[in-house]
This record gives C-alpha cells, sequence and structure tokens, in this order.
C-alpha cells in the first residue's frame, strides 16, 4: 500500500465515514426520513466498511484472525440488539408522560425544540454521557458492579464486532442512564435516534481493528486511540477513559489518558482473572459465580 494511501485512511476514515453518516442522517431526519430505519441503514452501512478496512488496513494484525471469541460475540450482539427496545417498551411512554408534567408544572419546555438538530445532539449527548461515565467509572472501582463489566474486558482482542459485547444488565443500565434525562427533558424521536446511530457507529469505530488516528480530535471523541488503552490488562491504564462517546467528562474528572512516549499494548484482558470464561452463557452467568472464576485464576 502507498503511503499516501495509509495516511490517508490512517487518518480520514473516522473524520469521513463518522462525519458522513451523522451528516446524512442530520440532514436526512430534517427532511422527515423515518429515524428508526435512518439509523439502522447508516449503521448496517458502516458495520460493512469496517469489515472491509480491518483487512485492508488493520490495527494489529493477529486480531484478525478469531481468538475463539467469534460465536460469543456474536451472541451478545444478537441478544443487545434489543436492549434499546426493552428500554423503550418498559419506560420511554411513562418517563416521556413524566416529562410533559414537569413542562406543563414549569410553563415551559425543557427541551431546547428550536435549536438546530445538530446542537440538540450535542446537547444530548454532554448530558447523556454524563450518567453512562459515572456508571462505567463505579463498575471500574467497586467490586461488586464489576462482575457485571468484566465480560466486556474479557475481549481477547477489539475488533468491530466486540463494541456489543456487554452483560445485558451492563448495558441496560448504561442505556437506562444515558436516554432517561433526554426523554425526561422532552427530546424527541430525532434527538434520541441520532444520539443512538452516534454511539452505535461511534462504538463500531472505538472497537476496530482499524488503523485510526485523530489527532487533535482526540479532546473530543473517546475513540480507538484512547479506548485501547481502556483496555490495557494493567489497572492504573485501563481504569481511565471511561466515555462512551465523548471525552469530555474524563478531561472535567481528571481520568483522560493518552501517552504520546508508547502505544496502547497489544495483549488485552483482565490480568487478575486470565481463566475469564469465554463463552456467553458463562458472561451471563459470571456474577453469579465470581468466587469461583477468582478461586480457578488463583490457582493458575
Amino acid at each position: 500500500m502507498r503511503r499516501w494511501t495509509k495516511a490517508a485512511l490512517t487518518y480520514g476514515t473516522f473524520p469521513i465515514v463518522f462525519g458522513g453518516a451523522m451528516g446524512i442522517a442530520i440532514v436526512g431526519m430534517d427532511r422527515g426520513w423515518n429515524p428508526i430505519w435512518t439509523a439502522m441503514g447508516l449503521t448496517g452501512a458502516v458495520v460493512l466498511l469496517l469489515l472491509l478496512l480491518e483487512h485492508v488496513h488493520p490495527y494489529q494484525r493477529d486480531w484478525l484472525r478469531s481468538h475463539g471469541d467469534l460465536r460469543t460475540d456474536l451472541i451478545h450482539n444478537l441478544v443487545n440488539f434489543w436492549i434499546p427496545e426493552v428500554y423503550a417498551v418498559l419506560f420511554v411512554g411513562a418517563f416521556a408522560a413524566a416529562g410533559a408534567w414537569l413542562s406543563n408544572a414549569v410553563g415551559a419546555s425543557l427541551w431546547p425544540t428550536a435549536w438546530p438538530l445538530v446542537a440538540q445532539l450535542l446537547l444530548a449527548l454532554v448530558i447523556g454521557e454524563l450518567g453512562t461515565y459515572w456508571i462505567h467509572r463505579l463498575m471500574h472501582e467497586h467490586a461488586f458492579l464489576w462482575r457485571f463489566h468484566a465480560a466486556h474486558h474479557s475481549a481477547p482482542r477489539l475488533y468491530w464486532l466486540n463494541a456489543a459485547r456487554f452483560h445485558p444488565i451492563d448495558l441496560f443500565g448504561q442505556q437506562f442512564l444515558a436516554m432517561t434525562p433526554l426523554v425526561l427533558l422532552g427530546a424527541d424521536t430525532r434527538v434520541i435516534a441520532l444520539h443512538t446511530l452516534f454511539t452505535a457507529i461511534h462504538g463500531l469505530f472505538q472497537h476496530c481493528n482499524v488503523d485510526i488516528r485523530l489527532g487533535p480530535l482526540n479532546w473530543f471523541f473517546s475513540m480507538a486511540e484512547l479506548h485501547r488503552w481502556h483496555h490495557s490488562k494493567r489497572l492504573e491504564e485501563a481504569n481511565t477513559n471511561y466515555g462512551a462517546n465523548i471525552i469530555w467528562w474524563d478531561i472535567v474528572f481528571g481520568s483522560r489518558f493518552l501517552p504520546t512516549d508508547r502505544e496502547p499494548p497489544s495483549e488485552i484482558g483482565i490480568e487478575s482473572l486470565p481463566d475469564f470464561p469465554g463463552g456467553y452463557w458463562a458472561h451471563l452467568m459470571s456474577p453469579l459465580r465470581w468466587k469461583e472464576i477468582e478461586e480457578r485464576s488463583r490457582a493458575n
């Protein structure tokens, strides 16, 4: 591959693809496109592109081969695809009604519906990320909550498919804390769909095995260069960069980490739990079998 082509892929892939997908979604929804189908179609297009780019321009060639994780990650994706739907069925109606009551009580709309759609999305990211930042951080810092997050960090490699490698309780908690403030404040379907699309595409890029660099954009996005440190086996490196989409709350609370003297480790996982189970059912049951997992790891 020629040097200029490699540089273009390294520095241009994320801003062009991500920016293009979000731009299409914002313009399309402003013109009345169905928010749900728009988000699903654009996410699917990005998945196909990343499948190609991971083989054309990989970050780690060793991460291209299966590490016995493909089946598990596929099941995680199939199950966790429905988490937003579960949240919508159980809570959106009640929280939307509560938000309407609050709006009537104060005599004004709580959400700036007159703002441009892109500005509403930015506000939604800042508000929604505060809750997910803290639940993510608490999962790393408190032993009981860590049981539900460890499955995500048990990944032996980073590639697009393990963006959804989460215990359902972990993912539902993040969904609840990200979406509930937006629904209560009265954000409309377009804003919710754009936030969901942003999270989905960003998550795919955040975990992808593509050699991408963001430069100054690493002060806005919580992207792959930052997130690879979050998957380090060393706790002092892994307990950083908690942002799901934006890195601002990490900056505010002092947990942003991006050293310039070395590259992120290629061997990732949980140093204290080298024998963490690899199957989907074992992931699902791991919080209930935690002592057994710890004992097995200590024995080995």
